[in-house]
Order: structure tokens, then C-alpha cells, then sequence
């Protein structure tokens, strides 16, 4: 095998000098993860501006056998976009391809590369008077290539889906360097296995996407936000089924939140505030929205008062201003930064069905008050489709690595009760390199030889993000 400075030498002629980062200070801030789980080291850093430098490069590591790891914002939570600690893969950024390359506002689709930042997708389409619906806490920074690879889900899945049903048609590189060219804008297209879905949530490990074309919506003319208190997440779920009832498609995000929440991101977060006056156990933040002109604040208010009658809510506050419903929405999209700044937290990224929601989350809490003495539960997020970010957050910074010590044991019991309620252990985080062996656990053995089986056909030599998901 040919020493590095050798295949650096090649790579440089491959995507040019200032394509290829070298020097310490330079790649430290792309081998480390998004919560500083994982320290890698790499060959090189390769930072392409074209499919086709892409393509060179993704065959020239084929060729010399080279583990090459697709990196879009950095943003993830599994470790997914980090290499090893061997010095011998390839870090390729998708930073650098981050052109609109077409917006068909008659068509409703967007088509953008990989590295586009996913607010600046959302502008182009409100510009051209439309709206593209993936929303996440982190869309000022992670990318389309990562949000499709790990199959992003986000704040509007309650009324438009994961990041696999906005997409429309996706160019990518596979393993061996070829360009697949499925940048269609169709909505009906039977012509045999879907590749485009084989290769979103696959987490760069069957080859590198390169550009996607996505599904655009009417850009919203109205709106109605309430912050709403509750006592019991089964009020919840009852609350979910009288807007769905009253609201129908106009509901684009259920939000629920414990109290401790509220707490956490009051104390630690500057420019907070509760929206309410009285503490209460539970709260739901909830949106309306609509392409249409139409009185949502009213219908909101409305609907929540016939769920008052039903003694399912317990105080609302609504948004009077685009002012109050940024404060709202700032305490739900602030929470994971306030338990960071609060001390360690051990994450769990589940989903049960909706309705398994409130028993699961009595279960799980009652374990919790019963094996962590030394922890917190902060359970919260995406009810409206039975998505919840179970965190446990340590109680005494000074004893933060006894508490950390306890992680496989309490990952153990809640990925246990996840699987008896009929979950996933990861609703919309991905696999990467931390729930590797928890995949190969709860996951069916027909399942796993399937996905082992389609990565060994279309990536025989392994060179496709080695060491994660499978």
C-alpha cells in the first residue's frame, strides 16, 4: 500500500490543493462529533465542489480500498459522520457543493447539492412565494446530503413526514465511483426498486449523496401557536385527537414538554421566559398553519376550549405576535442546549405508537425514579407522531462520571421497554457508530441480513462509512 504523503499527493490531483486539508488545525474541527462522543483521525480532509471531483474521489478510494466518511453539517448525534481513530479513512465534506441548482415553482420542487444548508433551501423557496417543511433546531447549520442520509425528522413530521417523503429524486455517487442520475421531479414513478429510498437513512453507507430534488408546498399565509398546560401526558394524546378532529391538515406540530423543561431552559438560557404564570406538570406547544388566509388564531382558541370543557388542558396562552410565538418556539428549540449547560445527560432518540405514548412514558419514569438516584428525567418532543427525546440529566456536576458510568445499563432498560412497547430505538437520530450494537440487538435477524446483503452488493470492498450502522 502506498504510504500517505503518497496518496495525499494523489487526492491533490484529484480535487486540487486547496481541496485536500492536511495540517491539524485545520481538520480537528471535522473529526469530532456533534456531542464529542467520538475523536477520530483521518488521511485527509477532501472538500470537492463538483459531483464529478466527488465521483474521482469515491472511485480512488475503491480502488486503493480506502474507508471513506461523508460528512454534510456535522450536526448528528450517533457519531455517523466521525472516523476512526486508525488515520486511515478519508473525511470527505460536502460543504462545498452547495448550489440551488433549480426551483420549479410551478411544479413545486426545489433541486439543491448536498451541502446546502437547510435554512437557506427554506429561503429559496419562500422567495419564489413557497415552503419547504423540514424544520430542526439545527437548520442554520446541518446540510440536505445529512439530513436525507440520516432521514431527518424535526418539528412538522406531524403534518409532512420524514425527510424520505419530501424527497422527489436524488443524484448520488456509489461505491465505486459511478454517478447515479435520479434527479427526477415526478411524483409518480413505477420503474422498479425505489433507489432514492434505499439511500436515505442509510447514513452514507451505501454511497454519497450528491443532490436532491424536493417537494415544495404553498407558502404559509397563516398561522395560530399556543403554549398549552397540562396534567397528564394522556391528556395529551386526547388534546392530539381534538385538533386533528377540529383542525384536520392544518396541525403542523405537537410539541410536548415536562416541566422540568421549562426550568432548565428559563434558568439557563438568556431571554427565556415561562409562558405561563402558574407552574404545571406537562405542557403541549402546538401550530396551526395554512397556504390560505384564514382565522386559525380563532379556530385554535376555539378548539382549545372545547378541550377545556373535556377537562383535558389545564391553562393556554396563545401567540398574539410573530414576537410571542418566537419566545415559545426559542423554549422548545433550547431545551437540548440548557441541558448541555445544566451538566451531562444520557439521550435516548425513541418513538412508540402515539397512543402507547402515555403508558410508556409512566413505565419508563418509574424505572428511572427507581435506578438513577443521581439523575433527572427530561422527557420531551415530537408527541404528534409518538417521537420522544427520553434524556436523563445528571443532578451533581461533581459526580458526573459516576452518573455517565451508568449509561449502558440505563440504555439497556429504556431500549428493553422501547421494544416492548413495540418502538424504535432511534425515531429520527440514526444509528452511526453509537447504536451499531444496539441495532444488532433489537433489530430482526431477516431485517439485519437483508441490509447486509444490499451493502455487499453495492459496496463489496467496505469502503463506505466503515464501522457504522451495520
Amino acid at each position: 500500500m502506498k504510504d500517505d504523503d503518497a496518496l495525499r499527493t494523489e487526492l491533490r490531483a484529484l480535487v486540487g490543493a486547496d481541496g485536500v486539508l492536511t495540517e491539524g488545525a485545520d481538520t480537528a474541527p471535522f473529526l469530532v462529533d456533534e456531542r464529542r462522543l467520538y475523536r477520530g483521525r483521518a488521511l485527509a480532509v477532501a472538500l470537492p465542489r463538483t459531483v464529478e471531483q466527488v465521483a474521482r474521489v469515491v472511485g480512488w478510494c475503491n480502488e486503493h480500498r480506502l474507508g471513506l466518511v461523508p460528512q454534510g453539517g456535522n450536526t448528528g448525534y450517533c457519531g455517523g459522520a466521525t472516523p476512526d481513530e486508525s488515520g486511515r479513512q478519508l473525511l470527505l465534506s460536502l460543504r462545498r457543493l452547495n448550489r440551488i441548482r433549480a426551483i420549479d415553482a410551478d411544479n413545486f420542487s426545489i433541486t439543491a447539492e448536498a451541502g446546502c444548508v437547510l435554512a437557506s433551501v427554506q429561503q429559496a423557496a419562500d422567495a419564489l412565494e413557497r415552503f419547504f417543511p423540514l424544520s430542526l433546531g439545527s437548520e442554520g447549520s446541518c446540510q440536505i446530503g445529512g439530513n436525507l442520509a440520516t432521514n431527518a425528522g424535526g418539528l412538522n413530521v406531524v403534518r409532512y413526514g420524514m425527510a424520505r417523503d419530501l424527497l422527489l429524486g436524488i443524484e448520488a455517487v456509489l461505491p465505486d465511483g459511478q454517478v447515479f442520475d435520479g434527479l427526477k421531479s415526478l411524483r409518480k414513478d413505477n420503474t422498479g426498486y425505489d433507489l432514492k429510498s434505499l439511500l436515505v437513512g442509510s447514513e452514507g453507507t451505501l454511497g454519497v449523496i450528491t443532490a436532491a430534488t424536493l417537494k415544495l408546498w404553498p407558502k404559509m399565509r397563516s398561522s395560530a401557536t399556543a403554549f398549552v398546560a397540562l396534567a397528564t401526558p394522556e391528556n395529551a394524546v386526547k388534546l392530539l385527537g381534538v385538533l386533528r378532529a377540529q383542525a384536520g391538515e392544518r396541525l403542523s406540530s405537537f410539541e410536548l414538554l415536562p416541566r422540568i423543561a421549562i426550568e432548565l431552559t428559563t434558568r439557563y438560557i438568556s431571554g427565556v421566559t415561562d409562558p405561563l404564570t402558574t407552574a404545571y406538570p406537562w405542557y403541549i406547544l402546538c401550530e396551526l398553519s395554512s397556504a390560505a388566509d384564514e382565522p386559525l388564531s380563532e379556530l385554535l382558541q376555539q378548539t382549545l376550549a372545547d378541550a377545556a370543557e373535556r377537562s383535558l388542558l389545564l391553562d393556554a396562552a396563545l401567540a398574539t405576535s410573530e414576537r410571542v410565538r418566537a419566545a415559545f418556539w426559542r423554549l422548545r428549540e433550547t431545551v437540548p442546549e440548557a441541558q448541555r449547560l445544566a451538566g451531562s445527560s444520557l439521550k435516548h432518540d425513541i418513538s412508540v405508537p402515539v397512543a402507547s405514548l402515555p403508558a410508556f412514558i409512566s413505565e419508563a419514569s418509574l424505572w428511572v425514579q427507581a435506578h438513577v438516584r443521581d439523575g433527572v428525567l427530561v422527557c420531551y418532543g415530537h408527541a404528534g407522531d409518538g417521537n420522544l427525546h427520553f434524556n436523563i440529566s445528571g443532578i451533581d456536576r461533581a459526580r458526573s462520571e459516576t452518573f455517565l458510568a451508568q449509561e449502558p445499563q440505563i440504555r439497556r432498560a429504556i431500549h428493553d421497554l422501547v421494544a416492548k412497547f413495540a418502538g424504535s430505538i432511534s425515531a429520527e437520530h440514526g444509528i452511526g457508530r453509537l447504536k451499531r450494537e444496539e441495532l444488532r440487538r433489537y433489530a430482526s435477524p431477516v431485517a439485519l441480513g437483508a441490509m447486509r446483503a444490499i451493502k455487499q452488493a453495492l459496496d463489496p470492498n467496505g469502503i463506505m462509512n466503515p464501522g457504522k450502522l451495520l
